[in-house]
């Protein structure tokens, strides 16, 4: 008797294959402005389904391993990774994945809506990068810090050409040493001093608990300045040199690959997912650091340059993580036989495979709303789309992240027992899934910063004013749909007035995970409207269907079944 062997089927070009991406950027661009991103989105694609992904497998394969001690016994604390992993750090500088918005070619050709190509870049790159899309965000954190008038040129200069270089041999990402073991989000109660020296630099000492990408040649990280005194705002962020090259404390004797001195890692985090990332807690002990911007100043808003485009960065991994794990569940259902027929003509997976391209559609829109408002900040200095953009980088990042969580656990339940059976690499999908929630902060620190946001800033007036709007270009494609975002609309209304009231109030603050979440779900359901006016069916579709599901709490099964081809 012979063994039975599953067939497995490859998915459709993530580019080529994704008719919501390609209108998205049909509309956002124009049609001369896509045309001039579709050669750079199709060799990323052809490179995803080619070595990439045969690299992320190898990254996988062969986690980053910590080497303390040469054999002579000179501590050298050397990350080591794959070359799967160096491969994905290749590629990502190649195909500009960090670099593009800062490119002046790039702004020439697409302005403000250069951040809306490298979403999309991001949305073909991140599934599967082995996470390396971990470091890219951080890189671009650091390269929006950089880039603000009041950091000194001349760190500026020596910097910033590295982290948006497209030269592999030049090109750097960053760490982001900022959470400490005894305070975590509560960054009032970091203990990591920094003092000023005579030549202008600074020196760290401290300890850091959760450093992603520890292998990077610089991080930023968030310090005390000695007499500062207490709480957040008077935190500072920093450039800390990892290697002895870029750090004038290593003297010319030691390698330039050693560490820099005082940079001690302690060891390599042992993490549910994101194993091919080195994570590591690291010691400062005097460590040559940078200012970035006057210590003097609290420097908590300027770090806060760096969180927000980490959290946009954030959304875009979930929603792509979701759109890529729809892809294999789909190409999977065509191939597997079942009772009855082929798996994916059965009318029940059918509709749990069509609710999560729902999902996924929503993820994909709220995430690059996120970065079409950065874009315009940072070319236009748009005010609307700054005081936007405060509450929807919180926002996007809050609901993508449970949503990638949820539809990551359907997507292993989709593959049966082959799902659960790591060779296969299911399983990374909810390993990988589970940090989206909790990095850049929980889903509960998010809704409090919601909460700031709508209360002293006033945030909540933009979104109202999109939600409005969104409700007269619903009428005509929907009377329902148009009706269900009106009520929620004036719900919000009411609500956020109730919230400014008395923004601590017991009800107010044990809400606020819920008042944030129905926010989130308003929004993605405006944005696919907007799509959805512009002329594309399967925005009109997800639209009406992301409404019932996540608005009215219905289920949407039988409906989604029908729309599954239209819904991609």
């Amino acid at each position: 008797m012979s063994r039975y062997v599953q067939p497995v089927s490859t998915p459709d070009d993530p580019y080529s294959g994704d008719p919501l991406l390609r209108s998205w950027l049909e509309r956002q661009l124009g049609p001369a402005g896509h045309a001039a991103a579709k050669g750079r989105l199709a060799d990323l694609a052809a490179d995803v389904a080619g070595p990439l992904r045969a690299a992320h497998a190898d990254a996988e394969a062969h986690p980053p391993t910590l080497v303390r001690y040469d054999p002579w016994g000179a501590r050298v604390d050397r990350v080591d990774t794959s070359a799967g992993w160096q491969a994905q750090r290749a590629a990502a500088a190649r195909h500009a994945v960090v670099a593009l918005p800062y490119l002046e070619s790039a702004r020439g050709t697409w302005g403000a809506a250069a951040r809306v190509v490298q979403h999309a870049l991001l949305h073909l790159y991140g599934p599967e990068s082995a996470t390396f899309s971990c470091p890219v965000a951080m890189a671009d954190g650091a390269a929006a810090l950089l880039s603000l008038p009041e950091v000194d040129a001349e760190v500026r200069d020596a910097w910033l050409p590295r982290l948006i270089a497209t030269d592999p041999d030049t090109a750097i990402v960053s760490g982001q040493w900022m959470t400490e073991s005894q305070g975590g989000s509560d960054l009032s109660r970091s203990s990591t001093i920094g003092r000023p020296a005579a030549d202008g630099s600074w020196r760290l000492t401290g300890e850091k608990w959760f450093c992603s990408a520890a292998d990077a040649p610089m991080a930023v990280a968030l310090a005390r300045p000695e007499d500062a005194g207490r709480g957040s705002r008077v935190l500072a962020p920093f450039l800390v040199p990892r290697y002895a090259a870029d750090s004038p404390l290593a003297g010319a004797t030691i390698a330039p690959d050693a560490p820099a001195p005082g940079v001690i890692v302690h060891r390599l985090k042992d993490k549910l997912g994101t194993r091919a990332l080195p994570t590591a807690e690291i010691g400062l002990r005097d460590a040559y650091a940078l200012p970035l911007g006057d210590p003097a100043v609290p420097g908590l808003v300027r770090a806060m340059t760096l969180v927000v485009v980490t959290r946009v960065h954030n959304a875009s991994a979930a929603a792509a993580g979701m759109r890529r794990g729809l892809a294999y569940a789909r190409a999977y259902a065509e191939a597997r036989q079942v009772a009855g027929g082929r798996l994916g003509e059965s009318p029940l997976h059918r509709g749990t495979l069509g609710a999560l391209a729902v999902d996924a559609a929503g993820a994909f829109v709220l995430a690059g709303h996120a970065f079409a408002l950065l874009g315009r900040v940072e070319v236009g200095a748009d005010p609307e789309a700054a005081a936007e953009l405060r509450v929807v980088a919180p926002l996007a990042k809050l609901a993508t992240g449970r949503l990638a969580v949820s539809s990551a656990s359907e997507y292993v339940e989709a593959f049966g027992g082959a799902g659960y059976i790591e060779d296969t690499g299911v399983p990374r999908l909810l390993r990988d899934a589970q940090v989206l929630p909790i990095w850049e902060g929980t889903t509960n620190v998010l809704a409090l910063d919601v909460l700031r946001a709508v209360t002293r800033e006033d945030a909540g007036g933009p979104l109202l004013r999109r939600l409005a709007a969104a409700v007269d270009l619903a009428r005509p494609i929907s009377p329902a749909l148009a009706d269900t975002l009106a009520a929620v609309t004036d719900e919000l209304r009411g609500t956020l007035a109730e919230v400014t009231g008395d923004p601590t109030a017991v009800e107010v603050v044990a809400g606020a995970r819920g008042l944030a979440l129905r926010m989130a779900y308003a929004l993605t359901t405006a944005l696919l409207v907007e799509h959805a006016a512009w002329g594309d069916e399967q925005a009109e579709a997800a639209a009406r269907l992301w409404a019932r599901r996540w608005l009215r709490h219905e289920d949407i099964a039988a409906d989604a079944h029908r729309h599954l081809e239209l819904l991609g």
